[in-house]
């Protein structure tokens, strides 16, 4: 079967306890491809009796997942990741056409997906608890590792597949269900994912397509247990307001407008190219994309010209075509950059490159890879997410005032630095306000490092073995063996240690 035939398969369709299900829902919204503007399918908003199914199911399935060990569920976690990769061209095709970015991006990132459940299949072996010192005579005192219960994934249209996995390989990995409230504009490559699961028993992960109203009846339903959520700022404070009002915890990744420093030492040619990979992956639509530039004044004009003939370079287009960047999501998103994009040039900046609507591209979302000079950090543009291919450039006179600039944010997700001075490098990384900072190297991920910001970008890490306790409870254990008498402060008190008589 064809990706395009996929697409339409999946129209209507549920993922509910191990099946397929066409949606009794009557609301939806049709899915577009934001290259060609095609329908290519339909979405349908699960409705509140299958949302009240699937978490019932998800409880269930959790208790026996729960007892199963944990080689055999590593085992059943690395055969998925296989599926994964076996599934890679359909997979990365369907979610090209369904969102738009390169093929080379969406099957990287199915590579990226299957790599974080071959680790955390292991890595959720090897930390089951730990042993630790008695603080009585004769005793054996332990933590343990449990699982939350049912986990709710909620997720973003840029990295679908990818930041899916990043929570729902730790959360399985610890015995926990998931169900998965996909993009509007991803949802129908999400469920075909789903098929990918095969491996585990029925119910264990389920995907509900829909709004803001699936998502909010899972995150407050008491019968959830824990959210990981990925989007908007206004988004992410509802979910974490609304887990306040059971204390139930919550991941919460939502904006960023990182930082990108580059000092005179750097080598230009490599900033250069950084800078452009960092502003324009998937047409600037990425959490961590460069999105505040400090360059020192002395590197500051040849900086800008590298950056001007990169940008100018690159081939956007069609994401199944030979191109480099693709179109934004949805008209309603080019809609909403181009918006902010026309505020800094009526608060002064220059469009010294891009800045428009490619002309050989009549249809489709597309937007050229801008570059934006005479940037001063009070713009609008420099103090909040743009989420499009923009590179606003701030000329700074030193290191310091790089720094301090790019801490003058309400978020603090990643920065990057290029710079060839190791005090320089040390300096920034034990300076910059962010959960990760890049030195030479932007955009890159670990699954064996934590992945999470600061400040308004939210809470939590996603990945290495801080990941795991993200969907852990701890629980303290302590055992007399001997159920000794434990006088030393028991009933009764002896009357020697009380309040002496005057």
């Amino acid at each position: 079967m064809t990706a395009i035939q996929e697409l339409k398969k999946l129209s209507n369709q549920l993922f509910i306890n191990g099946e397929f299900r066409t949606s009794v829902a009557t609301d939806g919204i049709e899915a577009i491809n934001p290259a060609t503007e095609e329908t290519i399918g339909h979405m349908p908003f699960t409705t509140a009796a299958e949302v009240e199914e699937a978490i019932e199911i998800a409880n269930q399935s959790q208790k026996a997942w729960n007892k199963v060990n944990a080689l055999a569920r590593a085992e059943l976690m690395h055969k998925i990741a296989t599926n994964m990769r076996e599934a890679r061209g359909v997979l990365g095709e369907m979610l090209t056409r369904e969102m738009g970015k390169p093929y080379k991006e969406t099957t990287d990132e199915v590579d990226w997906s299957a790599s974080a459940v071959d680790y955390y299949a292991e890595v959720a072996r090897h930390d089951y608890g730990k042993v630790v010192g008695p603080a009585v005579d004769n005793q054996f005192h332990f933590t343990l590792k449990e699982p939350m219960g049912v986990v709710v994934i909620i997720l973003p249209f840029n990295f679908p597949f990818c930041l899916l996995c990043w929570s729902a390989a730790a959360a399985l990995a610890t015995g926990n269900a998931v169900i998965v409230k996909p993009s509007e504009n991803t949802a129908l490559s999400t469920l075909k994912f789903m098929e990918a699961f095969s491996p585990l028993p029925d119910g264990l992960i389920q995907c509900l397509p829909g709004g803001g109203d699936v998502g909010r009846q899972l995150v407050e339903s008491t019968d959830t247990h824990m959210v990981a959520f990925t989007g908007s700022v206004p988004t992410g404070q509802f979910v974490a307001r609304a887990c306040a009002d059971q204390f139930k915890p919550c991941l919460i990744e939502a904006s960023g407008n990182d930082p990108f420093l580059v000092m005179p030492s750097a080598s230009m040619e490599m900033a250069a190219r950084g800078a452009t990979f960092a502003a324009y992956l998937n047409c600037g639509q990425v959490c961590t994309s460069a999105e505040r530039f400090f360059v020192h004044q002395d590197i500051y004009e040849s900086f800008i010209e590298k950056l001007i003939f990169n940008a100018k370079a690159l081939r956007i287009g069609n994401g199944l075509e030979k191109i480099d960047v693709g179109p934004m999501v949805s008209a309603k998103e080019r809609e909403r950059y181009e918006k902010i994009l026309q505020r800094a040039i009526d608060q002064g900046a220059n469009v010294a490159s891009g800045g428009g609507r490619p002309t050989a591209l009549n249809t489709g979302w597309f937007v050229e890879p801008t570059v934006l000079t005479g940037i001063n950090p009070e713009m609008d543009i420099m103090n909040a997410e743009s989420f499009g291919p923009s590179a606003p450039i701030c000329k700074v006179s030193s290191l310091d005032e790089a720094i301090e600039l790019a801490n003058k944010s309400r978020f603090g997700l990643g920065a990057t630095i290029y710079t060839s001075d190791l005090n320089e490098a040390m300096h920034a990384v034990n300076a910059i306000e962010t959960g990760m900072v890049w030195v030479n190297a932007p955009l890159l991920d670990n699954d064996a490092g934590p992945f999470g910001g600061r400040k308004m970008t939210g809470m939590g890490r996603q990945l290495g073995a801080e990941g795991l306790d993200t969907f852990r409870h701890t629980k303290l254990a302590m055992i007399d063996p001997g159920a000794n008498d434990q006088d030393f402060w028991w009933f009764p008190y002896k009357d020697e240690e009380a309040f002496p008589d005057k």
